[in-house]
């Protein structure tokens, strides 16, 4: 026994089927009337009610629709509602940016889960700052979990950008609620708790939108009165001192937690940690608890948690540090260049840090990346297949030197050198300066590499240019032999 099938022409079968309503006008037996424009739709019950949980419903109880043998809409338009009967007699269905919560809509009222799924998925996979938060309001509304969780998880994935457009002062108190109690929040605490001050006055129709401009005393009072439920989520623990200083001058917090606050900064200020790490432990409160924003992948920096914070500084750039990963290790993907530069090329952002056999750590960061780009390179090289980048805000950096008992420095580059802050060359490794005889370079297979500090990028005091102390600044030699690199980017 064989079994055969055409499902293609069972499909545009039952589509010609519906769409020819005037030839087949006797072969239907209910019709859906929209309201918005008078459109009626012949159709067949037995069709409604294979593939909507709604109709079938509706004909099982012999209402007044199942007798008259139709069904008038007054919540959908006629595009909308053709879009999805062809769907329900050919199976085929056009979703866009234009219908597709439309078609959410209507498929969840009138529990049609197929489409229900369909339109989701097609949301999730186009979210756009201009509609996320009223597919987040809808899926409240509606009860569609999934796709509320993946609103959510848009708007904290991109929230460093998100905060920046009008659209954020579309959320209400409780998403902010549901957002503030995630961790993974990729801006700093302050600039956190900076984004719901402007929320708050958005919401309290104070005018003085900027930060900057002090508020009168009721205008503090009516923004209190309006935050008061969020900033008990804000971490106050993770304020620099001057932070927090600044906040209690500024703003009118609760009084509830400006006690709080100001208990934790006289100890803090006292350099007690034994009764300050006492007083937060004691208060059972999240805005002494520390938010882990990230947890740093690095096997180099794994027992070396110190330096985070100095990279974090130097970056100066939390929505990178935080968004960060690590795509790029020469032992987990080889010591090649080749391997190293399909991974890591045209990554924009890059951070490199390099541990040698000698247990030196150093690196470098770009904020353009190794680019293939010629527009962003010295304009002599565009012509070659290798050249010079154009990163003014590039630096190298030393995190460890037990040799010489340094603490990390930052190196940027020299002023009048910015044309020759990176190098690319498909034979090379990372290299930070204009060539392989530069301040930092790698060898095609990344075992080995040379030093110089100071041909173009800032060179320490009291470091004689080219002297055997400016090689061997960053790794005790000139020419060292690598443990590890490993290479940063979003």
């Amino acid at each position: 026994m064989e079994t055969y099938s055409n499902l293609e022409k069972l499909s545009n079968d039952l589509k010609n089927l519906f769409q020819n309503q005037n030839q087949n006008e006797n072969y239907f037996d209910f019709e859906i009337i929209c309201e918005q424009n008078k459109t009626s739709f012949k159709t067949h019950k037995s069709i409604l009610s294979s593939r909507s949980q709604y109709f079938k419903s509706l004909f099982n109880s012999k209402m007044k629709e199942y007798q008259e043998n139709k069904l008038v809409l007054k919540d959908v338009s006629s595009s909308i509602l053709s879009s999805i009967l062809n769907y329900f007699y050919s199976g085929k269905i056009e979703i866009n940016l234009e219908n597709a919560i439309q078609i959410l809509i209507f498929s969840s009222k009138y529990l049609i889960d197929e489409l229900i799924e369909i339109s989701s998925k097609f949301i999730k996979n186009n979210f756009q700052f201009e509609t996320v938060v009223d597919i987040l309001k809808l899926s409240e509304r509606m009860s569609l979990n999934q796709l509320l969780d993946s609103s959510y998880k848009f708007i904290l994935e991109n929230f460093d950008e998100f905060i920046k457009t009008s659209h954020f002062f579309e959320l209400e108190e409780n998403h902010l609620n549901s957002i503030l109690l995630n961790d993974k929040i990729p801006i700093n605490e302050f600039e956190l708790f900076q984004s719901i001050i402007k929320w708050g006055k958005y919401k309290s129709n104070i005018n003085q939108i900027k930060h900057n401009k002090k508020l009168k005393k009721k205008e503090k009072e009516k923004l209190k009165n309006q935050i008061s439920n969020i900033i008990e989520k804000i971490r106050f623990i993770d304020f620099s001192k001057k932070e927090l200083t600044d906040t209690l001058k500024e703003y009118a917090i609760p009084n509830q937690i400006s006690q709080k606050l100001i208990q934790f900064q006289k100890l803090q200020n006292q350099k007690n940690e034994t009764e300050l790490n006492q007083f937060t432990e004691k208060e059972d409160s999240l805005i002494f608890k520390s938010r882990k924003r990230f947890k740093f992948q690095s096997s180099i920096l794994t027992q070396e948690k110190k330096y985070f914070k100095k990279l974090r500084e130097w970056i100066n750039d939390d929505s990178f540090f935080y968004k960060m990963k690590i795509g790029y290790s020469a032992k987990r993907d080889g010591f090649d260049c080749y391997k190293w530069h399909e991974i890591c090329d045209d990554k924009g952002k890059t951070l490199i840090i390099i541990k040698t056999k000698d247990n030196y750590i150093f690196g470098g960061f770009t904020q353009i990346g190794f680019t293939t780009d010629k527009s962003q390179w010295n304009e002599r090289f565009r012509n070659f297949p290798y050249g010079s980048i154009i990163d003014s805000k590039a630096f190298i950096f030393s995190l460890r030197n037990d040799k010489n008992d340094r603490k990390p420095e930052k190196f940027s580059i020299q002023k009048g050198e910015e044309k020759n802050s990176l190098y690319y060359r498909l034979e090379y490794g990372p290299t930070f300066g204009a060539n392989s005889s530069s301040d930092l370079w790698l060898d095609s297979h990344l075992k080995s590499g040379m030093s110089n500090i100071g041909v173009n990028y800032n060179i320490p005091k009291g470091i004689t240019y080219n002297a055997n102390e400016a090689k061997g600044y960053l790794a005790g030699y000139g020419n060292w032999k690598v443990d590890e690199l490993e290479c940063f980017f979003i």
